[in-house]
C-alpha cells in the first residue's frame, strides 16, 4: 500500500514521520513542497503517475492565521487551488484523499462542542480557505476524508507549545490569553488516527464512512490553562498571567470557542482519544 504525504516538513508531515516505521506495510513517499508544489496541477499528475498512491494525506497548508489576512492570494493558493488540484488528480488515480482541516472554519459562537453538520462562518481569511478547500474537494471527489482539528502541536515545526518553552526561557512573566476555549491536539496522535483511517479504510472500502470528521483531544482548556500545563510539566517556574483577547490583538479573529465533537470519528473508527493534559505528558 502506497501512502504519498504532501508537506512533509510541516510538523504533521514530520509527525507522519516519526511514527511511519511503526507501519512496515504502508510504503510511505513523503514530498515536501520543493518535491510536490500543490498549487502546481502538472507536478501533482507528475508525482502520483510516478508513485501511483492508494492514499494521499494533504498536510500541505497555509496556516499563518494573521499573515493570511495580508497574504490572501497566497493562502488561497495553497488552501484551496492546493486542495482543488490534489482531488482532481485523486480522482484520475483512484486515490484516497486526506485532508486537514480546521476549527477556524467555526466562527466560535456557540457554546457547546461543534459537531461536523453544524454550518460553518468562518471569520477570517484562513478560516475561509479552509472552508474553500473543504468545498472544492467535496465537489470533484467523493472518496475523501476531511479531518478538522484545532489547536495542533508537537515536537516538531513551529506551534504554541515551542513557543512558550522559549519564552520562557527568555522572560520571567508571560501574558496568554484566558477567554478563548478550544482543545489541543498533539500531532503524533492525529498522525496516527490518520494512519488508523487508512488502514480501516484500505480493509472495508466503502463510500459509506467518506465525508468530515473532527478530531481534537478531549477536555477543553483556555491557552493561558494550555500554557500553564505546558510550563507544570516542564517544571518551568515563570510568572503566567491571564488577560482577556482585548488586551492582546490580532490581525485576524479568533473563535472564543472551537472545541470539537469527536463522537462520529470514534462511533465510525473505533477510536478512544486521551485527554489533552494526557496527551501533552507524552512528548
Amino acid at each position: 500500500m502506497v501512502v504519498l504525504v504532501t508537506g512533509s516538513s510541516g510538523q504533521l508531515g514530520q509527525s507522519l514521520q516519526f511514527i511511519a516505521p511503526n507501519y512496515p506495510q504502508i510504503d510511505f513517499v513523503f514530498c515536501d513542497s520543493k518535491t510536490l508544489n500543490i498549487t502546481n496541477i502538472e507536478n501533482c499528475e507528475a508525482i502520483f503517475s510516478k508513485y501511483n498512491p492508494d492514499f494521499c494525506i494533504n498536510a500541505a497548508a497555509y496556516t499563518a492565521v494573521d499573515k493570511a489576512e495580508s497574504e490572501p492570494e497566497k493562502a488561497f493558493a495553497i488552501n484551496v487551488t492546493g486542495a482543488k488540484n490534489l482531488a482532481e488528480v485523486s480522482k484520475k488515480f483512484d486515490t484516497v484523499l486526506l485532508h486537514i482541516s480546521t476549527d477556524f472554519v467555526f466562527d466560535g459562537s456557540k457554546t457547546k462542542p461543534y459537531i461536523e453538520t453544524d454550518i460553518p462562518n468562518p471569520t477570517g481569511v484562513y478560516g475561509q480557505t479552509k472552508l474553500d478547500g473543504e468545498k472544492v474537494i467535496q465537489q470533484i471527489w467523493e472518496k475523501h476524508f476531511i479531518i478538522r482539528t484545532s489547536w495542533v502541536y508537537s515536537q516538531f515545526g513551529n506551534n504554541f507549545m515551542k513557543t512558550m518553552l522559549r519564552l520562557a526561557s527568555e522572560r520571567d512573566t508571560i501574558s496568554v490569553v484566558n477567554d478563548q476555549i478550544g482543545t489541543p491536539t498533539n500531532a503524533v496522535d492525529l498522525a496516527e488516527i490518520l494512519v488508523k483511517i487508512i488502514l480501516t479504510d484500505n480493509r472495508q472500502p466503502t463510500t459509506d464512512n467518506f465525508g468530515i470528521y473532527n478530531f481534537s483531544h478531549e477536555g477543553q482548556c483556555s491557552w493561558y490553562d494550555f500554557a500553564k500545563k505546558i510550563f507544570e510539566i516542564n517544571n518551568i517556574n515563570i510568572n503566567l498571567l491571564p488577560i482577556p483577547t482585548s488586551s492582546f490583538p490580532t490581525l485576524a479573529k479568533r473563535p472564543s470557542f472551537s472545541v470539537l465533537d469527536k463522537r462520529k470519528i470514534k462511533t465510525v473508527f473505533g477510536i478512544e482519544i486521551n485527554n489533552w493534559e494526557e496527551s501533552l505528558k507524552t512528548i
